[in-house]
């Protein structure tokens, strides 16, 4: 069961390397609607995996290390392949809008929280709002995963609506997305203590030095 996780993330990657395929190959919105929703799947579980079956320290795999930035890229990758496949398959207005968000707002965020792309709370610079202002970038962290989870759902609803499915099976897929949204979204909240896995260490180290100043 510890390998469960990173079964599951490994999962995500590859499901979301065949999205950008079938992205400019000619995939239906249908494959493309099944291949994220399986993707989102593994993507809300794995992180619960991970802590309830953590390696013992003695035992941790050596590619453990880069387990945070494995689990970014691919969430990165599905991003990018549910966006491309609405750009070029969809609806090129809507794509592009929210391609130019996570260009840009999600670019500079990332270089404000992180000072880098693809950074994360225990690899960030000195210079990094983490580092300078962790409760601030908590925040921030905790409002840009609330504005990604509405950019997914909107791209998402857009690929259920263009299938061929039938009507009323498209809006009980769609109160159902939502319904998975609202959970979410109360489930971020219960997140507020945690940002990430990865800033657990931070939190701890500021809690420490908190008390050793008292």
């Amino acid at each position: 069961m510890r390998y469960l996780a990173d079964l599951l993330t490994l999962t995500r990657l590859i499901l979301s390397i065949v999205l950008i395929v079938i992205s400019f190959t000619g995939g239906t919105p249908e494959a493309a609607f099944i291949i994220f929703l399986t993707a989102e799947f593994t993507d809300t579980f794995d992180g619960t995996c991970a802590r309830k079956w953590p390696f013992p320290k003695n035992k941790t795999p050596a590619y453990r290390k880069y387990a945070a930035q494995f689990d970014m890229v691919s969430d990165v990758l599905l991003a990018a392949g549910q966006v491309l496949f609405c750009t070029l398959r969809v609806n090129w207005i809507v794509g592009l809008i929210v391609i130019i968000y996570y260009a840009v707002v999600c670019g500079v965020l990332e270089l404000i929280l992180y000072g880098k792309f693809f950074g994360h709370p225990d690899n960030c610079t000195k210079n990094s709002l983490t580092n300078r202002n962790f409760p601030l970038a908590k925040k921030i962290v905790l409002a840009r995963r609330y504005l990604y989870t509405i950019c997914l759902g909107i791209v998402n609803a857009f690929i259920l609506f263009a299938t061929n499915w039938p009507l009323p099976v498209k809006i009980g897929l769609f109160i159902f997305g939502c319904s998975i949204f609202v959970f979410i979204w109360f489930f971020l909240r219960q997140r507020r203590k945690h940002v990430s896995r990865d800033a657990v260490d931070v939190e701890r180290k500021l809690a420490k030095s908190a008390k050793t100043k008292h």
